[in-house]
């Protein structure tokens, strides 16, 4: 039976140290009920009753067991699923494994249920339903976080699938928390309403922070996200691959060598029109200037004792001599006839 929950208002506790456990009890019966010193005394309790039942049957390994300090709590704060169930007996609760034959209808419809208790490794935390809606109570959260009813049994599939052990709360539930007196804050517990908790949950994404408190070497709850997160992220994700593709391939494939073509004809720009000028006489063009680094030839020197070499004529004078010469000829060979 789902108790009233002090009209609607959630109570939430923030992770302190390895209190997880303290954390998930108190957000299953919805306020500062227990403290850590509460639930040590019942794992010293449970341990004790341990040791007494291995002294009666005895056994090889009854000396190794007694050896040990507690198998109930660590050093660090964390407890076991005996002392939860335990905490949650004084209030009526029982605590039942979510794959036993008697929580087999809470397999198949678990909306109809109140509360859920998920654990792995050294990490717990609790589902709860407060006032008809659901919220995840992660101690790593900031606030809790709305579940739709839709989205509740996809996500428990989700953490069965992980690993997670999940256990089903059923029984009467404490209907109302004194919150104004002074034992309704245990220091890390905070009560907010579900706008509140929306709020600060928006709050937290908008600034891409992580659950106040979060290691990921801890098991905990939120690697999972909603399924509207999931999808953003799926598509801001998508895009990011796509450019760093293509940007990829675009670094990595050479540049294809340019096929020769011929020079595209091009007509001649027209000159810009200008006031008409005076044609500059054509200059002479200027004689050759040697290559670089090359001296001229010198002109050639006679050797001495050698008459010069006669000059050559140019072909036009030799040939005015040659008719010249065959002129002659003529004449003289008609003087003779």
């Amino acid at each position: 039976m789902e108790g009233a929950s002090n009209g609607g208002m959630l109570y939430h506790e923030v992770q302190e140290s390895k209190l997880c456990a303290v954390h998930c009890v108190n957000t299953v019966l919805q306020g500062p009920f227990f403290s850590e010193f509460d639930l040590a005394a019942l794992a010293s309790d449970l341990d004790r009753k341990e040791r007494q039942m291995m002294l009666v049957e005895g056994g090889s390994h009854a000396g190794d067991f007694l050896s040990e300090e507690s198998h109930n709590v660590s050093l660090d704060g964390d407890f076991s699923i005996q002392v939860l169930q335990k905490a949650l007996e004084v209030w009526d609760l029982q605590v039942i494994p979510l794959d036993s034959p008697v929580a087999e209808p809470a397999q198949i419809d678990p909306e109809l249920e109140n509360a859920f208790i998920c654990h792995l490794q050294d990490h717990w935390f609790c589902i709860r339903k407060v006032s008809g809606e659901w919220y995840n109570f992660d101690s790593l959260y900031a606030a809790p976080l709305h579940l739709s009813k839709f989205y509740l049994s996809a996500y428990l599939d989700t953490l069965k699938g992980s690993g997670w052990s999940i256990f089903l709360v059923r029984g009467n539930f404490p209907k109302e928390c004194p919150m104004s007196s002074s034992e309704a804050s245990n220091g890390y517990g905070q009560w907010l309403s579900p706008e509140d908790a929306e709020r600060i949950t928006k709050s937290c994404n908008s600034t891409n922070a992580q659950p106040q408190g979060t290691n990921w070497n801890q098991q905990s709850s939120a690697p999972f996200l909603s399924t509207e997160e999931a999808e953003l992220l799926s598509e801001m994700e998508d895009e990011d691959l796509k450019a760093a593709i293509a940007a990829s391939l675009m670094d990595s494939s050479p540049a294809p060598a340019p096929a020769p073509s011929p020079a595209p004809a091009q007509a001649p720009s027209p000159a810009p029109a200008q006031a008409p000028s005076p044609s500059p006489s054509p200059s002479p063009s200027p004689a050759p200037v040697p290559s670089p680094g090359l001296a001229p030839s010198p002109a050639p020197v006679p050797s001495p004792g050698l008459a010069p070499a006669p000059a050559v004529a140019s072909p036009a004078i030799a040939h005015a001599e040659a008719g010249n010469l065959q002129n002659e000829t003529s004449n003289s060979e008609k003087k003779n006839v």
